[in-house]
């Protein structure tokens, strides 16, 4: 039900919250979460962590002076409330969309996002590095950093808190515990402690306290410093962040101003070293569909904002991540030595499929994809078959173990990459747009790129069944072609690919799921009396040199497709014919890749069109080669001309 005298309407930034009583914040933020809602269920995105900050959200902007105190939220999926309060809420319905805005925090969007992020455990290092900068330039602002239980499993975190505990300078870290993982009770006792402890007169005491035990003997010192220490530890937890050098405050609830303000005043107040203030939250607080169902809201798509209900896709062809998934599930009861392995993203891997069904033979290590890889090298030393299903993005985090703990080491780690290539709505920090380039460069790697869904299921049943190094496979997000599926993988012979359509003046060879756009291309070409090959490469990594050679001596054009970014497949394919000497004799090679640019989100559709890599693009491309541009292009696609 929406409240009268809607409070929302009259703030539109920080400061115009700041004026607002404190009797009033308990309406106002009952509005922020009405309004996040609605806003989500027009335009889909990260709804179950935004509605579980709602009242820190307002608590953190009441209390601090943003901008020029700086809030960085760490991962982003919860920004959705500061958007609102921070001067956005007229664009909020654009989150995510074409134009619209990020569904991350970004720097350049707003004053008010000082670091933008988009993966996780990035906020402390960040903050740590700006609270230091203040220093430095002597100024006095505060920097608070917000992260969740989850995002604190990354050892980025632990190495940022252990670097701010030893340095000292005035940090606040806000710790948003939402999976009741790490917090012992939280009551009106906790709230209580927590008030007491964060206060200076409780500071002042302590502090006053180790003055007069320095003047005991050591070893009397050292037992008493200890003592306290766990003593508050014992009544309020938080031992392990003291022991890093943080002062310790909680647990409090995060949803109870009464508590928040008081608390958050205290921190603002202290003017000495870093502090952690750990926090409780539910996700999906406040909508009863998202509180019962905290994952499958993480992430939504336009739903009803009455019954939670879901928007659902039209077509019925299967997502490649189901496919990726029940492809294993069909090699793992076969052979009982593969292992699956994901970081904190079972259902967006397809991995929860997998895990119902060998749920022995299943590893969530959680945000830590730089263990994910090397705890995957170990079990590849021991004669298990480990599938590591972590985004093409994610895996950016984890490549020097890829280097060093795989690659080096030869290691038969099978590497399942999901959205490889643009992913729509959540933009350049999710677009998996630099695999290839960064698996490519590394000795012994195999690389493979699925055409279509029934190709994913025969790289599945490739990786499975290759021991001799490291593998990689790449996939994209969304649904497939509707292409007929196989009953089970077969096994592609390394390094070879595959002719799809015959012709004998233009070669388009494909890697990866621009195939379809390659084969409508085909079809425009052969329209205008361009008789046009498509070939599927399959292999970024080895080559397929025969049929690379062959396409190149029987055409008089060679366009290499990908979805990838430029220093790839294309890059690797010129090389080859650079060294064949095939580039000295008259052959028109070029190269179709990402632009050398991060696309902001949009549909898919609309980036690709952007990207130059639709099937109109393609076409164009090979008639260019060919001297066939401008009016004249146009002339020759419209008139459906026989010959050159």
């Amino acid at each position: 039900m929406l409240l009268q005298n809607r409070l929302i309407d009259e703030v539109n930034t920080p400061d115009e919250l700041r004026r607002l009583p404190e009797s009033d914040l308990r309406q106002f933020a009952d509005e922020l979460r009405e309004e996040t809602i609605s806003a989500v269920s027009v335009t889909g995105g990260h709804l179950g962590a935004g509605l579980g900050v709602v009242e820190l959200t307002v608590a953190l902007h009441y209390v601090f002076d943003t901008p020029h105190d700086r809030l960085i939220w760490d991962v982003g999926h919860q920004a959705y409330p500061h958007k609102i309060i921070t001067g956005r809420r007229d664009r909020i319905r654009t989150i995510r969309q074409g134009g619209g805005l990020s569904g991350f925090t970004k720097r350049a969007e707003s004053e008010y996002d000082p670091f933008g992020a988009a993966h996780a455990s990035t906020s402390i290092s960040a903050g740590l590095g700006m609270a230091v900068a203040r220093d430095l330039a002597g100024k006095t602002n505060n920097v608070i950093c917000v992260i969740g239980d989850g995002a604190m499993s990354a050892g980025m975190a632990y190495e940022a808190l252990n670097n701010a505990g030893a340095r000292r300078e005035r940090l606040i870290v806000i710790l948003n515990d939402n999976d009741m993982s790490i917090a012992p009770p939280v009551g009106a006792m906790s709230a209580y402690l927590a008030r007491l402890t964060s206060g200076d007169t409780y500071r002042s005491l302590r502090e006053m306290g180790r003055q007069l035990a320095r003047y005991l003997p050591p070893s009397i010192y050292e037992k008493a410093h200890r003592a306290e220490e766990y003593a508050r530890g014992l009544l309020t937890g938080g031992t392990l962040f003291e022991e890093l050098g943080f002062f310790y405050v909680g647990p409090i609830d995060g949803h109870n101003l009464d508590h928040l303000l008081p608390v958050l005043k205290n921190v603002r107040d202290t003017q000495n070293g870093p502090i952690l203030v750990h926090v409780i939250t539910q996700k999906g607080k406040g909508y009863p569909p998202a509180e019962g169902s905290a994952d499958k809201y993480h992430g939504v798509v336009p739903f009803d904002l009455v019954t939670g209900k879901q928007a659902k896709g039209k077509s019925n062809a299967p997502a490649y991540t189901k496919v990726f998934a029940e492809s294993l599930v069909k090699e793992a009861h076969k052979d009982d030595r593969i292992v699956a392995i994901n970081a904190a993203m079972p259902s967006g891997t397809g991995l929860d499929i997998f895990e119902r069904a060998f749920p022995d033979r299943t590893f969530d290590v959680g945000i830590a994809e730089q263990h994910a890889v090397t705890f995957a090298a170990g079990l590849a030393t021991e004669g298990y078959k480990p599938f590591a299903a972590i985004y093409s993005t994610f895996l950016q985090r984890a490549y020097d173990q890829v280097v060093h703990d795989v690659a080096i080491q030869k290691l038969p780690v099978r590497f399942a990459m999901d959205r490889a290539g643009l992913v729509g709505a959540d933009g350049p920090t999710h677009a998996g747009s630099f695999d290839i380039n960064y698996l490519g460069c590394l000795p012994g790697f195999v690389i493979m790129a699925a055409g279509d869904e029934a190709e994913l299921v025969h790289m599945v049943a490739t990786a499975a069944a290759y021991d001799e190094g490291p593998i990689a496979f790449r996939y994209p997000r969304g649904e497939g072609m509707g292409v007929d599926m196989p009953e089970i993988g077969v096994p592609l012979e390394i390094g070879k690919g595959r002719i799809v359509r015959e012709g004998t003046k233009v070669a388009l060879l494909s890697l990866g799921t621009r195939l379809a756009e390659c084969l409508k291309a085909a079809e425009t070409l052969n329209a205008a009396g361009l008789s046009t090959t498509v070939a599927d490469a399959r292999f970024a990594k080895p080559l397929d040199e025969d049929l690379i050679v062959r396409l190149a001596r029987e055409h008089e054009v060679l366009v290499t497709v990908e979805e990838g970014s430029v220093g790839g497949f294309g890059a690797f394919v010129l090389h080859l014919l650079a060294e064949r000497g095939m580039l000295d004799a008259g052959l028109k090679v070029r190269t179709m890749t990402l632009p050398d640019l991060f696309l902001d989100q949009d549909k898919p559709d609309r980036m690709y069109a952007q990207a130059g890599l639709q099937a109109a693009d393609i076409a164009v491309k090979a008639m260019a080669a060919l001297g066939i541009t401008g009016t004249e292009a146009i002339g020759w696609l419209a008139s459906g001309a026989r010959s050159r």
